[in-house]
């Protein structure tokens, strides 16, 4: 099974996931957003297969610091994804894609049902 894990590598809950991974034996490739950007492709599709709400963080402290105008990008499917490219914090993280489909956020529960 190939796993790609994207997140910000200072990032509480993506050293939770990334433990998690290890502690179970499986591998999986990290992208670290500042580092090595965020696709707004693969933003989209994100978006397309999890759902708007669930991919943009909105309880960070970035998205809070967003402009109104910025905000309003962030809340539509067409516009969040350039948004979300230009900021990455505000991409709910991490976002693991598997085999199997796409997990995003850390629920131990759910990585166990998706990956084993």
């Amino acid at each position: 099974m190939t796993i790609h894990l994207y997140g910000i590598p200072n990032c509480d809950t993506v050293k939770k996931a990334r433990d998690w991974l290890e502690t179970q034996g499986h591998p999986y490739v990290f992208h670290d957003y500042k580092k090595e950007g965020a696709d707004p492709a693969r933003i989209a599709g994100w978006i397309a297969a999890a759902g708007l709400d669930l991919v943009v963080n909105r309880k960070g402290t970035t998205y809070r610091a967003l402009s109104d105008d910025d905000k309003t990008r962030a809340a539509g499917a067409e516009s969040a994804p350039a948004l979300l490219a230009a900021n990455p914090s505000v991409i709910k993280r991490p976002i693991v894609e598997h085999d199997g489909g796409l997990l995003v956020g850390f629920k131990p529960d759910e990585w166990v049902a998706a990956l084993g």
